[in-house]
């Protein structure tokens, strides 16, 4: 990626406002980064702000002087095998971002710390990055995941596509079906009357629909219950 052009409107996504940066030695196998490989890391080889900025070819962190703002220069170190070359060349601190091939990577044993490749001229230098507290760099991974997140779907508009609503269900407001201040509704019951006269006897309901005065013998008749039937006729007897 190259670099920003002095034209380019850029936006800054993220800024963290204290930084410290340590030169890291050779990595000796390929298990990864550990800060406490670094050395002491109260004593970094600088310290200041980093700005993720993006532009319309991309994004960039860029590590500046947290009070003047001005852009850090230091030395590029490049690691060859077991040697270490040095150009002594100023060279811009800044780390083009590229989802495809991302330029951090977080050492293995904290969440603090971080590893960044900066590249000049096709070379390369990894450089130690470490914040003071953990929220920062919290919020330095969520920036990254939201920008590569948009940088998927840019690259894959189809993906878009598929997450939109499907066709087959209609779309459009949601439905109220509460009930509005002052609204009531009523429920009919089979088998019950819906206006009960309050000056007549209480009646109680059965089962079946049918309703019995309390008034009303519990043998009598009356009412819309089943009456009780009278008992079978006695056997003749035989003689």
């Amino acid at each position: 990626m190259e670099g920003f052009g002095d034209d380019e409107i850029e936006s800054v996504i993220w800024i963290g406002r204290e930084v410290s940066v340590y030169r890291i030695p050779p990595l000796k196998a390929n298990e990864g980064h550990r800060a406490q490989e670094w050395g002491d890391l109260g004593l970094p080889l600088w310290k200041g702000r980093i700005r993720i900025i993006e532009r319309s070819s991309g994004v960039a962190l860029q590590f500046e002087d947290a009070t003047t703002g001005e852009r850090m220069y230091m030395t590029l170190i490049v690691t060859e095998w077991l040697r270490e070359v040095t150009n002594r060349g100023a060279v811009f601190a800044k780390a083009d971002y590229d989802p495809a091939k991302p330029c951090v990577e977080a050492v293995l044993d904290s969440s603090r710390y971080f590893v960044v490749r900066v590249e000049d001229n096709g070379k390369k230098a990894y450089i130690g990055m470490g914040f003071l507290d953990r929220s920062d760099s919290f919020d330095f991974n969520v920036a990254l995941q939201d920008y590569t997140k948009r940088w998927k779907v840019q690259q894959n508009p189809q993906t878009a596509e598929e997450n939109k609503p499907s066709p087959h269900i209609p779309a459009g407001p949601k439905k109220d079906y509460s009930l509005k201040e002052g609204q009531t509704f009523s429920i009919n019951i089979p088998g019950r009357k819906s206006n009960l006269n309050t000056s007549t006897p209480q009646s109680s309901f059965d089962l079946l629909g049918g309703s019995s005065s309390s008034s009303e013998s519990s043998i009598g008749g009356g009412g819309g219950g089943f009456p009780l039937l009278p008992p079978p006729p006695s056997a003749p007897r035989k003689r």
